[in-house]
């Protein structure tokens, strides 16, 4: 059984069990998290439920494991006449959380 769950703009693909980095979220460590829009359910038959864009007595239940940073990255523009340089970096934020429970009714 997995889900099609939508969460910061971008789409997941989940199952029971498995851990995943999303956008940083205001919940503490160990607390449980309704996690965004479910927008697919394929049910452990093989039947599948898509949603118009989303199924309204679905859910997806996680519990966030730990907040961090990405890996550094590094923005570099140039302008070879000129003699003009940026760089920037940055890191993003996320929440890594666990699924425990895809829930349909």
């Amino acid at each position: 059984m997995y889900a099609v769950i939508d969460n910061g703009g971008k789409q997941y693909k989940v199952q029971e069990g498995q851990r995943l980095k999303l956008e940083k979220m205001d919940v503490e460590e160990g607390e449980t998290v309704d996690l965004g829009r479910v927008l697919m359910i394929s049910g452990p038959n093989g039947e599948t439920r898509i949603g118009t864009p989303e199924l309204e007595d679905a859910a997806v239940h996680g519990r966030v494991i730990r907040h961090g940073k990405g890996p550094k990255l590094t923005m570099l523009r140039y302008r070879g006449s000129k003699n003009w340089r940026s760089k920037k970096g940055h890191r993003q934020p996320y929440t890594a959380v666990e699924i425990e429970e895809i829930e349909e009714s």
